[in-house]
């Protein structure tokens, strides 16, 4: 019942108030980290959930310290974030895809593929309107380039961009 009342006011309060950058946000970052901590499997100190952010019921994401889901992001679980995780705005990642495997059968009939964790490790930076399809690991201390679609694992601190997303080079 605790729950149900939590998703209900974050989707109907929390989610609609200002973004934590905007002057008059009046503790909405503190209102919606609240209301997370009560729907996420597990969430950290000092996350910051921004204005419009959607992850379903949230009861299959953890969320580490310092780290955050971005303004009007998309998100659903399974979803592991690490700590120090930057998402830009408009982000989605995705844990599951349509079936398209029946030729007989219309794709909106054949459902939806099994769920697939993304995990995305430690002092990641997701710019803005990156796409994470299912099964994805992001590696510590990478970046993902706005816009990019991960169709693929990134290695530990490679810097990511395009569609599909490719290596651009390495931190050093």
């Amino acid at each position: 019942m605790k729950k149900i009342l939590f998703l209900m006011l974050y989707y109907f309060v929390g989610r609609h108030l200002p973004s934590s950058q905007s002057p008059y946000s009046f503790g909405a970052k503190k209102l919606r980290y609240f209301l997370c901590k009560g729907l996420f499997k597990e969430t950290g100190k000092n996350v910051n959930i921004e204005h419009g952010a959607f992850f379903g019921k949230g009861s299959d994401i953890t969320i580490g310290d310092n780290s955050g889901l971005g303004i009007d992001c998309r998100v659903s679980g399974p979803l592991k974030i690490g700590k120090n995780v930057m998402m830009g705005p408009e982000v989605m990642i995705y844990t599951s895809n349509h079936r398209i495997d029946d030729l007989d059968k219309p794709i909106i009939m054949q459902g939806e593929t099994p769920k697939e964790l993304v995990e995305i490790e430690d002092d990641v930076w997701i710019g803005a309107r990156a796409i994470i399809l299912p099964g994805i690991k992001i590696g510590k201390g990478a970046v993902v380039a706005a816009g990019a679609i991960v169709t693929k694992d990134v290695p530990k601190f490679a810097v990511v961009g395009g569609n599909p997303a490719k290596i651009i080079k390495f931190r050093k």
